[in-house]
C-alpha cells in the first residue's frame, strides 16, 4: 500500500499547483450516499478534503473497488485516464479472463498509462477525428453504470470538483453497451453515431432514469423541456455554458418565478461565447467557483425532484458534435444529495 501511494504521489508532482492541502475540518476526498449494494450511490471530489493531497479518499477508490470485483466484464469509454489505481484495476481484470474493452479520445490514445494497458493486452479504440469523445462512463459485468463529470484523472479525482456516480440496472447497463459497441466495434463516433438507444425511459428501483447520447439524442431538447416544466427551482453547476437555449430557458424561469441559481467555473467570467454575463444581467444568482482548480461538474437540479448529470457540458459542442453521455434521474432522495453539494460549493464560491 505505502509503496502504491509513494507511486501515486510522484506521478502527481506536475498536478500540484491543482491540490490544495487538507485541514481537519474537511470531510473525506470524496462524499458518498448509498452503498456498493443500494440502486445508486453518488461520489463528489473535492480538493480541499482530507486526504486529497496525498492523493487519497477520492471517487476512484469505489470505483476502483468495483473493477476489482468485477466478474465477467469491464468496459470504459474515457476521454481521458491516467489514474494509476485504475490501470492497474483494469490490467489486472485483464490477467484475470475478464473481458476489458476500452475506448478513449484519440487525441489521448498516445498517453503511457493507455500504451502500458495495450501492452498488457486490453483491446483500445479511438476515435479518429477533430470532435471530442468526450465520454466519461464504465460499464461492469452490464449491470452496473459508472457516469457523472468525472475524467479518470488525478486532477479531476483530486483537483477538481466532480461526480461520479453509480446506477445497477441490466437495462440502464444495456443502453449504455449499445452505445459503447457503436463506437468499440462499429467505429461509429460523433454525427454517425445511430439513435438506437433500446431503453431511453428505465424504471429502475422505482425510479423513472432516462438516458441521452449526444449528439444523436437531441439532449439540449429535453433539457430546455425540463428546464421550462420547473415549478420552484433550478439550481445548477456548470463547467462551461455556451448554449443560448439552455440560457433563455434558465432566464425565462427566473422570469416566472423560478429561483434559480448557479455556480460556474470561473473561466466563464472571461469566456466571449459564454453565457455568465447574459444570466447575471437578467437578474440570475451566479456566482464563480471560487475553490481552486476547476468546477466540472455538469449538474442540473431541478424542483428538489431530478438531477441531471453526466459528461454533457451546457455548449454547442456538447450537443452537436461530441460524442456525451447524460442521465436524468428523477428521485428526490438522489436530488437531496446533489443540493448538499449544490449548497456547499455555493458558499465558498465568489459573489
Amino acid at each position: 500500500m505505502a509503496a502504491v501511494l509513494r507511486r501515486r504521489i510522484l506521478g502527481a508532482v506536475s498536478l500540484s499547483v491543482f491540490l490544495i492541502a487538507a485541514c481537519s475540518q474537511h470531510p473525506p476526498a470524496s462524499t458518498q450516499t448509498g452503498n456498493q449494494k443500494s440502486w445508486a450511490a453518488v461520489y463528489f471530489s473535492d480538493p480541499n478534503a482530507l486526504g486529497a493531497e496525498f492523493l487519497q479518499g477520492g471517487p476512484d477508490e469505489p470505483l476502483q473497488a468495483a473493477i476489482e470485483a468485477a466478474r465477467l466484464s469491464v468496459d470504459v469509454a474515457a476521454y481521458d485516464l491516467n489514474l494509476y489505481n485504475i490501470r492497474d484495476a483494469l490490467i489486472a481484470a485483464q490477467e484475470r479472463g475478464l473481458q476489458v474493452r476500452l475506448v478513449i479520445e484519440g487525441d489521448n490514445l498516445a498517453d503511457v498509462e493507455i500504451q502500458q494497458m495495450v501492452a498488457a493486452g486490453i483491446r483500445v479504440v479511438s476515435d479518429k477525428d477533430s470532435d471530442y469523445m468526450h465520454d466519461k462512463f464504465v460499464l461492469i459485468d452490464r449491470y452496473e453504470v459508472w457516469s457523472g463529470s468525472m475524467n479518470y484523472t488525478l486532477s479531476d479525482a483530486y483537483g477538481n470538483r466532480n461526480n461520479l456516480i453509480v446506477l445497477r440496472s441490466t437495462r440502464l447497463a444495456g443502453n449504455y453497451l449499445a452505445e459503447f459497441e457503436e463506437m468499440f466495434v462499429q467505429g461509429l463516433f460523433g454525427a454517425g453515431s445511430p439513435r438506437n438507444t433500446p431503453y431511453p425511459q428505465v424504471e429502475v428501483n422505482g425510479h423513472l432514469v432516462e438516458t441521452y447520447f449526444s449528439p444523436e439524442d437531441d439532449t439540449r431538447e429535453r433539457l430546455v423541456d425540463l428546464l421550462n416544466g420547473a415549478q420552484e427551482s433550478i439550481y445548477f453547476l456548470a463547467f462551461s455554458l455556451t448554449s443560448d437555449e439552455v440560457a433563455s430557458a434558465l432566464i425565462a424561469a427566473q422570469q416566472r418565478g423560478v429561483e434559480v441559481r448557479g455556480v460556474m467555473d470561473k473561466s466563464q467570467a472571461s469566456n466571449q461565447s459564454g453565457e455568465f454575463e447574459n444570466l447575471t444581467q437578467h437578474g440570475i444568482g451566479v456566482r464563480l467557483d471560487g475553490e481552486g482548480g476547476s468546477m466540472h461538474n455538469k449538474v442540473l437540479i431541478i424542483d428538489g425532484a431530478i438531477v441531471v448529470t453526466g459528461s454533457y457540458n451546457f455548449s454547442v459542442n456538447a450537443e452537436e458534435s461530441n460524442d456525451e453521455n447524460s442521465l436524468i434521474i428523477h428521485d428526490a432522495d438522489l436530488a437531496k444529495k446533489y443540493l448538499e453539494e449544490f449548497w456547499r460549493i455555493w458558499k465558498l464560491a465568489l459573489k
